[in-house]
Order: C-alpha cells, then sequence, then structure tokens
C-alpha cells in the first residue's frame, strides 16, 4: 500500500511530495522536493511515480492519493492524451507531460489499484504523507539556499 501527497507554497513556488510505502510489517518514508518554482500538481504526480520506483519487483500496488487531478488523470485521461499524441481534447498540450509519460512507465511496471481520499481530514497516512511532503519542500529549499541558491 502506497499512500501519496504533494505540496507547493505558494503555488507556482518550492515544492514537495511524500509517500509512505507498506508491505506486511515492512514501512519505507520517502520524500523530496524542488526549491526552484514547480506547481503543487507536478509535487503530487512526483509522489507516486518515485514511490514506484522504489518497488524492486512487479507488485500489486494500492495508491491512496488526496489529488482528484492524479487519479482522474491516470484512470481516465492519460489514453485519450496518449492516443491524441499528448494533447487535451481542445487540442491543447497536456501540462505536465513529462511526469505523466513517467508516471504511465511507472504503472505499467506494476498493477496498480487507485484510491482517492480526502485531504486534510485527519486519514492517518494522509497527513504523513502531507508532513513528508511539506518536509521535502523544506530540505530542498535548505539545500538550495546552502548551495548559494536564491531563498524561497
Amino acid at each position: 500500500m502506497i499512500h501519496t501527497d504533494g505540496a507547493c507554497i505558494p503555488n507556482p513556488g518550492p515544492g514537495g511530495w511524500g509517500a509512505i510505502l507498506r508491505q506486511g510489517s515492512h514501512e519505507l518514508e520517502i520524500c523530496g522536493g524542488e526549491a526552484g518554482e514547480t506547481t503543487n500538481n507536478r509535487m503530487e504526480l512526483m509522489a507516486p511515480i518515485r514511490a514506484l520506483g522504489m518497488l524492486k519487483r512487479r507488485s500489486v500496488v494500492e495508491i491512496h492519493t488526496d489529488s482528484t487531478y492524479v487519479r482522474n488523470g491516470i484512470m481516465k485521461w492519460v489514453q485519450g492524451w496518449s492516443r491524441n499524441g499528448w494533447k487535451t481534447s481542445a487540442k491543447q498540450p497536456v501540462k505536465n507531460v513529462d511526469l505523466w509519460q513517467l508516471l504511465v512507465a511507472a504503472c505499467e511496471q506494476h498493477d496498480v489499484d487507485w484510491h482517492w481520499v480526502k485531504g486534510h481530514a485527519g486519514h492517518p497516512d494522509n497527513e504523513l504523507a502531507d508532513r513528508l511532503a511539506a518536509r521535502g519542500l523544506t530540505e530542498a529549499v535548505e539545500v538550495a539556499r546552502g548551495a548559494g541558491g536564491k531563498p524561497a
């Protein structure tokens, strides 16, 4: 089971992503972020991409996200986008196409079942994923400051 979340403060602005991976008694918390300008949607996409990338062999996976953008995109929209050359029904380029393509490729390596959970509603694993995303954002900004990057 995987729980994911993304964060961006402000949006657009620096962002972070977080995920909790659980199988039996094993648990792994991962997070990361970007100190430069990104969006909440990009961070919401990065979390499942990175989480699926941690799996060493083909797995049956339940992914829980509070992002309707991610869940609807992967379950309803990507097939049409791909068929239409990564254009929307309005013939516009799909936003975040690079990450959508990475997510599709990651999902093809596993048997993924997607679940939506209401964000900030007290679900313990969603709250933990949110804290991990915030930590990923904070750590990315701190690293950029230490490396001479501009503060957020």
